[in-house]
């Protein structure tokens, strides 16, 4: 692409060298420059990419994007804007030639469930036959791509690369986790988003957006970002009517709301909800008519996961009828309430939850099924929110018989310095705690006796523990399968 072409939407402060040249492609990190490229500096917190403007010039950027003067050959191009992260957005929307407009984006946002949902939401649409994409928290998933995901939501730059790729493979759909992080550092400016989803929020990242209050000023950037022109192309904010922060994202987006719940009169609500260890059942209450819905995803916070997924598609024009057949056939979710069986006379359930509120969902819905003593394995993570820790081991405490209390990605942080927080919010002596995440998932396994649950808590789909800045191989599926195996060939 031609520069003075992918810098038309850009405002520049000013421009040294030629605009007529060809771009080949855009980069962020001067390592994977190539002749041709354009180079953005970008200022991180703990990185400055005007610092690695020779290396990027050196590997062959013919122009580069800053914020600042800077010194470099008269054959090299330079644009000064304010931001470049902003820049980032714009330049590769432009050079990509704007995928998200191909495609219908769904947002998905909130503390818990937006890996569930979007799955929900993939496999519904997968079922009526369209061509689907996934971003989130797993994997970047579309056509025979599935790629390991490094962050919930990408930067921009990837983002977008990612989107063309999907409209080049003729993807029809795309369901993306938008986490709050990702709305305040701006990476999913220019996306152009159908449908906005809010989960719920509970506390989580504060140790990043401060206070509660901040935190949901964040989430609703993707409402209020959501478009504010009508005709062109529906747009629509599925919110959670049984979570107070709904009540400001009706009022911060233009989009029209559909609303969701169970204890509160919704557009979509669920009644008559049903729990068994093997699956839920409830009675979808709409403006359509009343249906009996079963799945067999259990709990009742996928309950509230299921109705988003169900709103969601059929804004997508998708029958009510072929939306419920596919979410019964649906078998589950990757690390999310996962059952976790090798021949043994115990329950073994991996969960993600790693939040107060999605600790607790998950332990008040194994109340609901154990026949015997409930075990739970729970962490805190290193180097993020200090003040859920006494939450979480609290809340660990109430709905369990028994709590072992041990490391999860604890980076750089003395992972008994995390314990001893977690320990603050222990009333009794029933507990024990372990640094390392095997021995403590051995120990509860080997106390695990037939009619016992077990939950492992944190982790979920993760397959890696991360100390320091390193990630090291590490599966509590695989662990929690490891210990069944020995405890059985006793």
């Amino acid at each position: 692409m031609r520069l003075n072409t992918l810098l038309q939407d850009l405002l520049i402060k000013q421009t040294t060298g030629s605009l007529e040249i060809d771009i080949h492609d855009i980069q962020v990190d001067s390592r994977r420059i190539q002749k041709g490229d354009l180079f953005i500096a970008l200022s991180g917190h703990t990185v400055d990419g005007h610092d690695y403007i020779s290396q990027a010039i050196t590997n062959g950027a013919s122009a580069i994007v800053v914020e600042k003067t800077v010194e470099v050959p008269s054959t090299v191009t330079t644009i000064i804007v304010s931001d470049t992260q902003k820049a980032m957005s714009i330049l590769s929307n432009r050079f990509f030639d704007f995928p998200s407009k191909k495609l219908n984006m769904i947002g998905i946002t909130g503390t818990n469930g937006k890996t569930t949902t979007s799955t929900l939401i993939e496999s519904i649409l997968t079922h009526v036959g369209y061509s689907t994409g996934v971003i989130g928290t797993i994997h970047t998933k579309f056509a025979d791509v599935v790629e390991e995901a490094s962050h919930t939501t990408p930067i921009s730059l990837d983002l977008q690369r990612t989107l063309k790729r999907m409209v080049d493979a003729k993807v029809t759909h795309v369901a993306m986790e938008v986490s709050s992080h990702a709305l305040v550092q701006g990476r999913v400016r220019g996306i152009d988003f159908s449908s906005a989803v809010f989960s719920n929020l509970t506390q989580d990242h504060l140790d990043y957006h401060g206070t509660m209050d901040e935190y949901k000023q964040a989430k609703g950037l993707l409402f209020s970002q959501l478009g504010n022109g009508y005709g062109h192309q529906k747009k629509y904010a599925i919110l959670n009517n049984d979570d107070e922060a709904s009540t400001l994202y009706k009022t911060i987006t233009s989009a029209e709301v559909i609303t969701y719940g169970i204890d509160h009169t919704s557009d979509f609500q669920a009644t008559n909800v049903s729990l068994t260890p093997k699956g839920t059942s409830f009675t979808l209450c709409t403006p359509f008519g009343t249906f009996q819905t079963t799945m067999k995803l259990i709990g009742k916070f996928n309950v509230y996961n299921a109705l988003s997924a169900i709103v969601t598609c059929f804004t997508q024009g998708i029958e009510l009828s072929d939306i419920l057949l596919a979410l019964e056939e649906m078998p589950g979710v990757e690390g999310r309430f996962e059952s976790i069986y090798a021949g043994q006379s115990f329950t073994a359930i991996v969960d993600f939850a790693h939040t107060p509120d999605s600790l607790e969902n998950v332990l008040t819905t194994i109340q609901q099924f154990s026949k015997g003593r409930v075990f739970t394995l729970v962490g805190c993570g290193g180097n993020r929110d200090k003040g859920k820790r006494p939450i979480m081991a609290s809340i660990a405490e109430k709905y369990s018989d028994f709590v072992v209390l041990t490391s999860d990605n604890p980076r750089f942080e003395d992972p008994s310095e995390i314990l001893n927080d977690m320990e603050k919010g222990m009333s009794s002596s029933h507990y024990k705690t372990f640094v390392d995440r095997k021995e403590a998932i051995s120990y509860v396994v080997k106390e695990a006796k037939e009619g016992d649950t077990i939950l492992i808590a944190g982790k979920g789909h993760e397959t890696y523990q991360i100390i320091g800045d390193t990630k090291h191989h590490f599966s509590d599926k695989g662990e929690v399968l490891q210990a069944i195996r020995e405890k059985t060939s006793v």
